[in-house]
């Protein structure tokens, strides 16, 4: 591991905090994976010993090690604020799962936070750094497409729907899977803001569960005339599935089809290609560049290339949905200064 390595703890070692903390250990070289840090007795040993590290229980011991640079916010969505916030108050860089908040206001305070405490905050939206995503941003912002005047962003989780819709919070659709989505609107048509929203939603795979929404699509306006639509579903049987699409005045591009690589077989049983059935295999590349991206930003004395800001614009988006679920119609979405 090299001297001047990002030291990380990592908070939460549930399903993505154990992924990430493995990405962080084996596939990061800038950075290395000192601590894991979870309430739950042995839970962080067996995340942290397989991977040298140490396992904690708690977080105020971690923030106060000197040996500690960075924290990785991965622990339930409800906690990501107040994490964000003790973590920069004691001069810690923060990277955290989106969302960032479980509203606008507390997203707002972690920018305030980290800012006040002039640490790095870097917040986990993959697909800046997916390289078929990163290929179509740069297109774009070179101009190449022309004018961005239709845009489409999907995420299909795999299997056939959550296996407890009572243990899914309400708007889970919007504030944790699409948030990705209005994340990826957002930077694929650069320098618009989203004007407003119309949403809709289901209850598909569980119907006597009126409040699990597990298929959704929005549409969503831009000040510059673009239209984006994003679209989400807690069941998909074929795989985990992320797709990207962008038509411009002078030509179209898409991203992703769900496969985890570009090989394609043909024999007699017809033509057929090896899909992914966890985000974690699918943008395995992604998070290991986001984290090198958190690295780099640390050493090179600047701000993430996607923060604080970034996540106020997404988690707007997904409040207008559930603003126009509520009331049936199309929902302006808050502006940075609304006072929302």
């Amino acid at each position: 591991m090299p001297s001047s390595a990002l030291r990380i703890a990592l908070v939460g070692a549930g399903r993505i905090g154990a992924a990430h903390a493995e990405t962080i250990a084996r596939r990061v070289p800038e950075a290395d994976l000192v601590a894991v840090v979870d309430p739950r007795p042995g839970a962080a040993d067996a995340v942290a010993a397989p991977l040298g590290a140490r396992g904690e229980t708690s977080v105020e011991a971690v923030l106060a090690a000197p040996d500690v640079d960075a924290v990785v916010v991965a622990a339930s969505s409800s906690a990501h604020a107040e994490l964000i916030g003790v973590a920069a108050a004691a001069g810690k860089h923060v990277f955290s799962e989106k969302p960032a908040g479980m509203t606008l206001a507390e997203i707002d305070g972690a920018r305030r936070a980290t800012a006040a405490a002039g640490v790095a905050f870097q917040v986990g939206f993959n697909r800046r750094f997916a390289r078929e995503f990163v290929e179509a941003r740069t297109l774009i912002a070179d101009g190449r497409l022309g004018e961005v005047r239709q845009l489409r962003s999907l995420t299909r989780d795999p299997g056939r729907g959550p296996a407890d819709p009572d243990a899914v919070p309400e708007w889970t659709i919007f504030t944790q899977t699409l948030i990705h989505d209005f994340d990826t609107l957002n930077w694929l048509n650069p320098g618009a803001r989203a004007v407003d929203v119309v949403a809709t939603a289901g209850s598909l795979t569980a119907p006597g569960h009126p409040t699990l929404l597990d298929h959704a699509t929005v549409v969503v306006r831009y000040d510059n005339g673009a239209i984006g639509t994003a679209e989400a579903s807690f069941a998909a049987v074929h795989g985990y599935d992320v797709r990207g699409e962008v038509l411009g005045s002078e030509g179209m591009v898409t991203m992703g089809d769900g496969a985890r690589s570009s090989l394609r077989v043909h024999d007699g049983a017809g033509r057929r290609a090896a899909t992914s059935h966890s985000d974690t295999d699918l943008l395995a590349d992604a998070y290991a560049a986001e984290f090198a991206e958190l690295a780099h930003a640390v050493a090179e004395g600047r701000a993430p290339s996607v923060g604080g800001d970034d996540a106020w614009a997404a988690f707007a988006i997904a409040q207008a949905c559930i603003d126009s679920m509520t009331s049936g119609g199309r929902v302006a979405v808050s502006q940075p200064g609304s006072g929302a």
